[in-house]
């Protein structure tokens, strides 16, 4: 089967749950013999245009135009209006410009599209904002494909609601269970002597680590000896440095190789995100055994299930209550549970088999 994957972002050109997703989704499909290639946009001038790498293929173009830090590129449309030979056209996130050009491209006929949607909203744009655009040009764009992924029975009810008709497929976000089990060697960059807290992902609004810092401030009221490590960049982090205290750690962008390390070394991840998709973070934690603190968000709330808690998107109190409640909880680094369906094979497996009968 030959893929055209559509990604606004993809990993390591951009770090992140979406761009990690791109990649190992066209790196297992590519082992499993089929022809996948990449076209995104460029991010660094010095990354060569056409590049093989992982058994697939990336085609990068120039941005034009950067609208909300969407990029349009005018390469990149063409190169889509143009592609011939694909069996099928997969894209990525609903929230950029590429896909709704590959929904044009599907309108104006060609192989058949996927869309899959990482999550509803964006985490650099206001939410009304997207609103709007999910109910005209977004809900436009998913009407489109031939078919969409959707990570929960949550988010498909939701496009439901938003007048979405195409069909729908629940395909659960799966991790690697194996790299991020409990059992390995923990980080030497993380001091795990007192209470370890751990926020994981881009340093944006969207994603509040803001709340985060505030909460562990409330939480060294009781624990002293607690430390926030803060994995991610962004262009929060020099505002989140200057409030900091002494108990908050900056560990910048690590390799995705080392985040295994990291997970082991701590005993809550906090995440106070507005919006979410299904968080890799989640779910990494829970398969390292670590315990979960993070926003009250629908779709997010069963994948928490008994690992954690969740508390109200902006309750920074709540957060530090919930923080020392996990603290007091037994600790699961004896061995992290998740359910079968949110094993990365899994994912790729039912996606490919989803591609190949749009296909057929």
């Amino acid at each position: 089967m030959r893929i055209l994957r559509i990604a606004q972002k993809a990993y390591p050109d951009v770090n992140g749950g979406g761009a990690y997703h791109v990649h190992a989704m066209s790196r297992d499909q590519a082992a499993m013999g089929h022809d996948v290639t990449v076209a995104t946009v460029r991010r660094d001038p010095d990354t060569p245009h056409v590049e093989r790498r992982s058994g697939y293929t990336v085609v990068r173009y120039e941005p034009t135009v950067s609208p909300l830090g969407n990029e349009l590129s005018t390469g990149l449309a063409r190169y889509l209006l143009e592609a011939d030979g694909f069996d099928v056209v997969h894209a990525h996130s609903h929230l950029y410009f590429s896909t709704n050009l590959a929904a044009l491209k599907r309108r104006l006929g060609g192989a058949p599209l996927a869309i899959t949607n990482h999550g509803l909203y964006s985490q650099t744009a206001p939410e009304w904002l997207f609103e709007w655009y999910l109910r005209t040009l977004g809900r436009w764009t998913f009407n489109r494909a031939d078919l969409a992924f959707c990570y929960t029975d949550v988010d498909k009810r939701r496009l439901r609601e938003f007048g979405v008709r195409a069909p729908i497929k629940v395909v659960p976000n799966g991790i690697d269970t194996e790299r991020f089990g409990s059992q390995g060697p923990e980080s030497e960059d993380v001091d795990a002597d007192g209470p370890t807290l751990l926020f994981v992902g881009r340093l944006v609004e969207g994603k509040r680590p803001q709340d985060a810092v505030a909460a562990v401030e409330r939480v060294r009221e009781t624990h002293p000896d607690a430390t926030l490590y803060v994995c991610g960049e962004g262009p929060l982090r020099d505002a989140l440095e200057d409030r900091a205290d002494e108990g908050v750690v900056f560990l910048g962008h690590r390799p995705y190789r080392e985040m295994p390390r990291i997970y082991r070394s701590a005993d809550v991840l906090v995440l106070p995100s507005r919006t979410e998709g299904v968080p890799r973070t989640v779910l990494e934690a829970r398969a390292a055994g670590v315990r979960v603190v993070c926003s009250a968000l629908e779709q997010v709330a069963d994948v928490v299930d008994d690992a954690g808690t969740t508390v109200p998107v902006g309750d920074v109190d709540g957060f530090a209550a919930a923080i020392r409640d996990q603290l007091s909880q037994p600790m699961r680094h004896d061995g992290g549970t998740l359910e079968p369906a949110y094993d990365w094979r899994t994912t790729v497996e039912s996606t490919t088999r989803a591609l190949r009968s749009l296909r057929e």
